[in-house]
C-alpha cells in the first residue's frame, strides 16, 4: 500500500555524532533527488538499495556532509521505499534538513507512522509492533528481551497456530450444519469437544505466563518491612549502592515509604523501604505506618527485617508484622550481623550486615529466586495487558463451548469457536479495530 511521503527525525533530541533522518512513502527518491549530491559520478536515481552514499545534504539555508541509504519496497521496514540521511547530530542540522523535505513535498510524520504503515503494509503483526515499543520503552534487560520475543512474531505464532486450528474446527461444524445426519454430529460433537478442551489447556498455559511478564513490564515490588530501627532503610542503601534514606539511631525515621530500583539478573525491582509497624502516638508516623501497611499488602515480595543485635530480637511488633505478610513471598532477613557472633538463628533466610555488606548478594539472589523461580526467558513474552485480555476471553468462549456440547447443537457451538478466533484476532491484527490500532501508536515515538 503506497502513500504519501512521510518524514521525521528518527533519533533523539539532542546532541549526538549522528542524526538520521527518515522518509518513506511512494517516492522519497523524489525528494532525495533534490537535496543530495553524492561525492563522485553517480546520481540519486542510479542508487543500489541497501548502500551507504556520501555525499553534501542540502538544509535551506546551509548544506552538511553526510550519508543516504534507500531501501527498495517491499524489502524495507514499512513495506514502502524508504530513504535515510545521516548527517551530523546538531539538533539545528537534523530540523533544517527535516523542514527540507517537508518543502519538496514530505509531511510530518505521526507518532509511530513508520510501524503503523508496516503493520498495514503486512510488514509484522500488531503484536509485533508492540514488542518494537516495548523494546524502545524497556528499562531492563528482561523487557527488552520480552519486547524483543513479541517483535520477532514469538507469541504472534502460536496464537495463529490456535486461530489456524479453530478455523479448520469452524470448517467442520459447517459441514456437519450443511450435512445433518445425526450419527454423524454426534461423533462430530464428542471429537469436537476433545479438540477444545486441547485448546484451552493451551490458552490457560499461555495466560499463566503473563504473571511473569507483568512483573517484568512493571518491576517486581518489594516492600522492605519490619518494626521501627531494625536497619531497614541501611539495608535499602546497601542494596541500591547509594544513600537514598535517611539513616538514624532514633526509632521512627522513616516517616513515608522510600523507593529505589535496582536490576537482579537483568530484571527490575522496585524496593520500597516502609515506616516501622508499631504503636505510635505521632500523627505524623502513623499516616507513614498506614502506606507502609498498603504498600505491604500490595507487594510482590516482602522482606521481613529483624535485628540480630544484642538489644535486637523477636517481639509482638514483629509478629504484627509477620501477619501482615501471611500468604506473600517472603524472605526473612536478620540484619545487623557485624553486632554480634551469634549466628545460630535458624528461622532466618539470610544474616546481613548493611556496614560489611554480609548477606546481600544472597539477599539479591533469594528476591530473584521468589519473584520469578526457574522459568524460562522464553517463556516471558506475554508482558501487556491487552493480549492477556484477549486471550482469557478466547479460553472463556472456548469453556462455554465446551459446556454447550453436553446440551447445544453444532451451530449454537460453532458461535462460541467464532468469538475465540475473533479474540485471538486481537493479538495479530486481524480484527482489531481501529480504536485499538490508533491507541497502539499513540504509545510510540514520532521516527519510528
Amino acid at each position: 500500500m503506497m502513500e504519501e511521503n512521510i518524514a521525521a527525525i528518527a533519533t533523539p533530541a539532542g546532541k549526538g555524532g549522528v542524526a538520521i533522518i527518515r522518509m518513506s512513502g511512494k517516492n522519497p527518491l523524489e525528494i532525495a533527488k533534490k537535496m543530495f549530491y553524492p561525492a563522485g559520478k553517480i546520481k540519486v536515481e542510479d542508487f543500489e538499495p541497501y548502500r551507504m552514499y556520501p555525499g553534501r545534504i542540502d538544509g535551506g539555508a546551509f548544506e552538511d556532509y553526510g550519508l543516504c541509504v534507500y531501501f527498495k519496497a517491499p524489502a524495507s521496514y514499512t513495506g514502502e521505499d524508504i530513504i535515510e540521511f545521516q548527517c551530523h547530530g546538531g539538533e539545528s542540522i537534523a530540523r533544517g534538513i527535516l523542514k527540507q523535505t517537508f518543502r519538496l513535498g514530505a509531511k510530518a510524520a505521526g507518532k509511530g507512522e513508520f510501524t503503523k504503515r508496516a503493520f498495514l503494509n503486512g510488514k509484522l503483526s500488531l503484536a509485533s509492533a508492540e514488542g518494537v515499543a516495548d523494546m524502545i520503552n524497556g528499562e531492563s534487560e528482561a523487557e527488552v528481551k520480552a519486547g524483543y520475543l513479541l517483535y520477532t512474531e514469538k507469541l504472534t505464532n502460536k496464537v495463529r497456530d490456535l486461530q489456524a486450528r479453530l478455523k479448520t474446527l469452524l470448517a467442520g461444524i459447517d459441514v456437519s450444519v450443511d450435512y445433518p445426519e445425526e450419527d454423524i454430529e454426534e461423533q462430530h460433537v464428542a471429537e469436537l469437544k476433545e479438540a477444545l478442551c486441547k485448546l484451552t489447556k493451551e490458552l490457560s498455559s499461555l495466560i499463566e505466563a503473563y504473571g511473569v511478564g507483568k512483573k517484568i513490564k512493571s518491576g517486581v515490588t518489594v516492600a522492605i518491612c519490619g518494626k521501627p530501627n531494625t536497619g531497614k532503610s541501611s539495608l535499602l542503601n546497601r542494596l541500591l549502592g547509594y544513600d537514598k534514606a535517611i539513616v538514624s539511631s532514633v526509632a521512627g525515621t522513616t516517616r513515608d515509604a522510600v523507593e529505589g530500583t535496582i536490576e537482579i539478573g537483568g530484571r527490575k525491582f522496585n524496593l520500597y523501604d516502609t515506616a516501622g509497624v508499631r504503636e505510635s502516638g505521632d500523627f505524623i508516623e502513623n499516616i507513614g505506618i498506614e502506606r507502609a501497611e498498603s504498600i505491604i499488602k500490595s507487594a510482590d515480595v516482602a522482606v521481613f527485617v529483624a535485628d540480630m543485635s544484642p538489644q535486637g530480637g523477636m517481639d509482638e511488633e514483629d509478629i504484627r508484622v509477620l501477619e501482615m505478610v501471611k500468604g506473600k513471598p517472603l524472605i526473612k532477613v536478620l540484619n545487623k550481623s557485624d553486632l554480634t557472633h551469634d549466628k545460630t538463628e535458624t528461622d532466618a533466610d539470610v544474616h546481613t550486615s548493611a556496614v560489611t555488606g554480609e548477606g546481600i548478594l544472597r539477599l539479591k539472589e533469594l528476591l530473584f529466586e521468589k519473584s520469578f523461580g526457574a522459568r524460562s526467558e522464553d517463556a516471558a513474552f506475554l508482558i501487556e495487558e491487552r493480549h492477556f485480555d484477549a486471550l482469557r476471553r478466547a479460553n472463556e468462549s472456548l469453556q462455554k463451548g465446551i459446556a454447550a456440547c453436553e446440551i447445544a447443537p453444532l451451530d449454537l457451538i460453532g458461535i462460541d469457536v467464532k468469538e475465540a478466533w475473533d479474540a485471538l484476532g486481537e493479538i495479530t491484527g486481524e480484527t482489531a479495530t481501529e480504536a485499538i490500532i490508533h491507541e497502539i501508536f499513540e504509545k510510540f515515538c514520532v521516527g519510528k
